[in-house]
């Protein structure tokens, strides 16, 4: 694709590469310009067609959105917005910087400007801030001929028709209609007789990630945003659903490996800030860690007597941390999917409790078996498995515990992932085992 841009434009073949353009999938011309000077870029992107540079437009990362709109003149710059849909317009304003936003607002008539002010007032978070106004509402007293007439009339300008939404004369939520309910059913139907009573809504000020997770919960394609006197005020369409549930996602990820998530890409955030979003982390960790060194000082004697002992130190930390990674990772993924529940605590708890004793017991075997063979000594062999079978099963409480507590007092359950846990285990690995050690090696 990129070798036949370039082909066309350098041999100045410009309604080759319009026709060639037009062919292409809108989301994939952006991955043309990281390939093109700047110039170029203008170039190929007035060739576009005016509904084809919108969508183009909406797929392409910030930083190109504000050098384009830096180079488009004001005309071209409002056949653009006035293209993009309210919701693609209100997240295009919160990327930008203040002189670009400006801009922009000049190009937005007086009553989108209203529209527009009004989304950017809603809660970062929440489902108002996510909506877009665009969609088609009907009245339940028309007909499938009248219904059908008026979708033809401003369809063209909604985000989704695929979903009509009855309301009554003070604009309550009455109910949805499907179009193809609406295309099968016969030209007099009354729409009353279609409507489909208490469907799935949102309010504007439920947070994001609730209403992204009713979509996969009641697989639906928009779901209706009411106020508090059940208005509808505007819709969220799946593909809002889908950018909210990657972020989520995204954010989870980088919490459960101990990073500050990151507003932008890999390669797009900068050194500094990437090492800004590690550092707080790794030197939370890194002193506490240091609590676990205070304690082997504390055992030197024991160290001294029978210096095997620190053999042993790694695998009993690395094994209850990768017990509680697991644990943590399961649990956190239940609560994310709404799987577990805050109430399903103790349930959860005494599962990862029967799962620590076998998978303990296992481990036990295992390890007392290789020391018997490696040192023949029982004694050794039994310290090492009561402490590994009581670190598996603190581990494994720890992570199962710690998610669930966070999510109860409102924190996200993935900053209780392996990092922290790990670092808690390995504190109480070490105490555990010196005094086990002392209390059965009589030291």
């Amino acid at each position: 694709m990129i070798e036949e841009v370039n082909e066309l434009f350098k041999s100045k073949s410009f309604n080759k590469l319009h026709d060639y353009l037009e062919e292409l999938n809108s989301a994939d011309i952006p991955l043309l310009f990281d390939n093109l000077e700047e110039d170029e870029c203008l170039v190929v992107y007035r060739l576009l067609s005016k509904t084809k540079a919108a969508e183009v437009f909406t797929y392409m990362e910030s930083d190109m959105q504000e050098k384009l709109i830096n180079a488009l003149t004001d005309k071209e710059l409002k056949a653009v917005i006035d293209e993009l849909f309210m919701d693609d317009t209100v997240d295009l304003i919160e990327e930008m910087p203040s002189n670009v936003v400006k801009r922009i607002l000049k190009t937005v008539n007086v009553k989108d400007r209203k529209v527009i002010n009004e989304l950017l007032n809603y809660p970062e978070d929440s489902a108002g801030s996510i909506m877009t106004t665009e969609f088609v509402d009907l009245k339940e007293k028309m007909t499938v001929e009248q219904a059908i007439e008026k979708i033809k009339k401003i369809g063209d300008d909604k985000e989704s028709i695929y979903t009509c939404y009855v309301l009554d004369d003070t604009r309550e939520l009455v109910g949805v209609v499907s179009l193809r309910d609406i295309i099968l059913s016969k030209p007099g139907t009354s729409l009353k007789e279609l409507i489909v009573q208490n469907p799935v809504t949102a309010t504007t000020l439920e947070d994001q990630e609730d209403v992204a997770k009713k979509f996969e919960k009641y697989d639906v394609t928009a779901i209706p945003v009411v106020d508090k006197e059940n208005r509808l005020v505007g819709i969220i369409t799946i593909d809002d659903a889908i950018d909210v549930l990657q972020e989520e996602v995204k954010e989870d990820f980088s919490k459960m490996a101990a990073l500050t998530p990151a507003e932008d890409s890999y390669f797009r955030t900068s050194v500094f800030a990437h090492a800004k979003n590690r550092i707080l982390w790794l030197l939370l960790l890194m002193l506490s860690s240091m609590i676990t060194g205070t304690i082997i000082t504390n055992y030197e004697n024991a160290f001294a007597s029978v210096p095997i002992l620190v053999a042993f130190i790694p695998m009993l930390m690395d094994t209850g941390g990768n017990c509680g990674s697991q644990t943590s990772t399961l649990i956190i993924r239940g609560l994310a999917k709404d799987e577990i529940r805050i109430k399903d605590f103790l349930r959860a708890w005494w599962k990862e409790a029967r799962v620590a004793i076998l998978v303990g017991f296992g481990l036990v075997v295992a390890n007392t078996i290789r020391i018997m063979i490696q040192y023949n000594n029982l004694e050794l062999a039994t310290v090492v498995g009561i402490t590994l079978m009581g670190v598996v099963f603190l581990s494994k409480s720890l992570g199962c515990i710690l998610p669930i507590a966070a999510k109860k007092i409102k924190l996200d359950p993935a900053i209780m992932a392996a990092p922290i846990i790990s670092t808690i285990v390995d504190t109480c690995a070490v105490l555990l085992f010196f005094n086990v050690a002392l209390l059965i090696m009589d030291i």
